[in-house]
């Protein structure tokens, strides 16, 4: 294995700016005494200085296939690096563009191009979607458990289709999507939340691959984005009573799932006049957009209500979580509607309002880059350079082949980019992102193979920023995301010169100690679930559910040289120094471990190594 001697960059310097802070969860209680046996006092030593700090369980199959993608349907024209020329190089491109880099995953990828890699990713099988995973798992059912109300069979959801699913890239990207077009399972209180949420990331997830514009409109009508930002229910004006528009999806679908709040160039700079700033939107143009979003509702047509047992009300049918809204006609503004150089004629039947007010949207300049950036920032590089947005806002502009919106030709643009793939980004000192918490423990449930014995799942979400891994996936704590695109973290290396570095937003004493408490005890004993073998959330019987395989790593276990090399390049790509990685092993050695060592002494070696990769800066900057 080549060792990359680069050095500690300002982000991985700003990556350990805090402490290492105790901390515990009802599933994963903070380590004791005891269980920290799996650090020797040198290994401890080495944790300590690289913080800076003194597959199964689809639980069923229902595929849906897409239509054959072939490698001809997208172009790949003009990119440098066409393929792979070692495993490191492999392992980048996979840990950019899904969840983990195996030597399985590597071995695959090495034989053959980047271009057919993604042409078989964007040609794969969907397998079972979040609404038929809760189908199967009984939670459409009216009983005493009240899964209606409930939040939690989501995140069993999300989590088992995070961490289980074979189409990998397009639930990274999906992923990616849920935190650009934001709708909150956190704030969710209606019926069939759940059901609501699972229909929200298949929306997601069946658009990766699609088209901007089709994505913009089926987001814009889904039940859960329609409660999150207020179109359900969003009624005409009432000059007797004073009512108007409610004006809170208008304002962010512009602010924050299209152009941005000023106008851009291409290349994702901001335009200015006078010196200043020229804003893309005006309040006249959320006033004018909001009566286009009048008249949606959740669609109850079906009439159906279920009898909750020993209840005395009934609740509707599950059915209208996985429908767009309806429309009433009545309750719809017929006013003119005037927003960003468009004009809705009145009494303009609703779908053609609509339709007009996102093509405006869909087509306005700004959408390439705005778009473009924050995908970059998701995928490769919290700060991307002007150019790099430019040649992806492009891609988005124009496929090739005449198509705007082609997100097939925006992901082979981020990915296939000189910037993303060439050695030179490898030594920059500002070249990068911070992984997300919830990236990190991904990577580390889809590298080491981990499991649900019973198939359910049961991971809540891990938001607590003390014991946990202070995020957790559709559950974003507003419309903003869990960090902001323009994020300058303050008081740190990236600020004296304005680098954008969003997951910073999420980095203090608290969420440090807490991850590296949380990963502790999910590396060695994976993820304490109640009652595994049943679908509802009973508080008993707890069981370690969820666990990795360490299979692969137990057979290097007595060559501490040959752990680490490997643990570097499943889970970093290489990009740890050969002087981190040196302290990792020595730390290792201290305790002896040979072939004829018992399992628990093997299994230790095995968890140190991978905790002090997960908590090196070199680590948590992926380049």
């Amino acid at each position: 294995m080549t060792d990359i001697d680069a050095p500690v960059t300002s982000m991985e310097v700003d990556a350990t700016a805090a402490h290492h802070a105790p901390g515990s969860s009802p599933e994963n209680p903070a380590p004791t005494t005891t269980s920290l046996h799996a650090l020797t006092p040198l290994a401890a030593a080495a944790l300590l200085a690289a913080c800076g700090g003194g597959g199964g369980g689809d639980g069923g199959s229902t595929p849906e296939a897409p239509a054959v993608v072939g490698i001809v349907d997208f172009p790949t024209s003009g990119f440098t690096h066409s393929n792979s020329t070692n495993d490191a190089e492999a392992a980048r491109f996979l840990q950019q563009a899904q969840f983990s880099s195996t030597k399985a995953e590597i071995t695959e990828l090495r034989g053959m191009s980047y271009a057919q890699w993604l042409a078989n990713q964007f040609a794969n099988y969907r397998g079972i979607t979040g609404w038929n995973w809760l189908e199967a798992r009984g939670y459409g059912a009216v009983d005493t458990n009240s899964y209606f109300f409930n939040h939690y069979p989501a995140d069993f959801m999300i989590w088992n289709q995070l961490l289980s699913s074979h189409d990998m890239m397009r639930k990274r990207v999906a992923l990616a999507l849920s935190e650009f077009f934001v709708s909150s399972l956190a704030s969710a209180e209606f019926t069939w939340r759940a059901h609501a949420y699972a229909s929200w990331w298949d929306t997601l997830a069946r658009n990766a691959f699609g088209n901007y514009r089709q994505l913009l409109e089926d987001v814009t009508l889904h039940p859960a984005m329609g409660y999150f930002l207020n179109t359900k229910g969003n009624q005409k004006e009432n000059t007797s009573t004073g009512r108007v528009p409610d004006e809170n999806y208008a304002r962010e679908v512009m602010q924050l799932f299209t152009i941005g709040v000023y106008n851009l160039n291409l290349d994702g700079t901001v335009q200015t006049s006078g010196g200043l700033p020229v804003e893309s939107y005006t309040q006249a143009d959320v006033t004018g957009l909001a009566r286009v979003f009048t008249g949606y509702d959740f669609d109850t047509s079906d009439g159906i209500r279920h009898t909750v047992p020993g209840q005395s009300y009934t609740i509707e049918s599950r059915l209208f979580a996985g429908k767009r809204m309806s429309f009433n006609a009545n309750r719809h503004s017929n006013l003119e509607a005037r927003f960003l150089g468009t004009t809705v004629p009145a009494n303009t039947p609703g779908a053609t309002a609509l339709r007009m007010a996102l093509d405006t949207l869909f087509n306005h300049p700004n959408a390439g880059p705005f778009f473009a950036r924050q995908m970059i920032q998701r995928l490769v590089t919290s700060d991307p350079s002007p150019a790099y947005v430019a040649r992806v806002a492009a891609r988005f502009n124009d496929n090739g082949a005449g198509e705007r919106g082609d997100l097939k030709a925006v992901w082979v643009a981020i990915l296939l980019d000189d910037e993303a793939r060439g050695p030179a980004t490898l030594q920059s000192t500002t070249f990068g992102k911070l992984r997300e918490p919830m990236l990190r423990f991904i990577q580390w449930a889809r590298t080491f193979g981990a499991t649900s014995a019973a198939g359910s799942w049961k991971i809540f979400e891990l938001n607590n920023t003390a014991t946990q891994l202070g995020q957790s996936p559709l559950r974003s704590p507003s419309v903003f995301n869990f960090f902001r695109p323009g994020y300058v973290p303050p008081g740190t290396a990236l600020s004296a010169s304005g680098a954008t570095a969003p997951e910073f937003q999420l980095v203090n004493e608290s969420t440090v100690g807490g991850y590296l408490n949380f990963m502790q005890g999910v590396i060695e004993r994976g993820i304490n679930c109640p009652n595994p073998g049943v679908p509802y959330a009973a508080w008993n019987n707890y069981a370690y559910d969820v666990q990795a395989n360490y299979t692969t790593e137990l057979a290097l276990v007595a060559d501490a040289t040959a752990l680490v090399n490997h643990v570097c390049l499943v889970l970093a790509a290489d990009q740890i120094s050969s002087t981190s990685r040196q302290v990792m092993v020595d730390a290792l050695n201290a305790t002896p471990v040979t072939t004829a060592s018992t399992q628990t002494v093997k299994l230790r070696r095995v968890w140190a190594a991978i905790l002090m990769v997960m908590a090196s800066p070199e680590y948590l900057i992926q380049k």
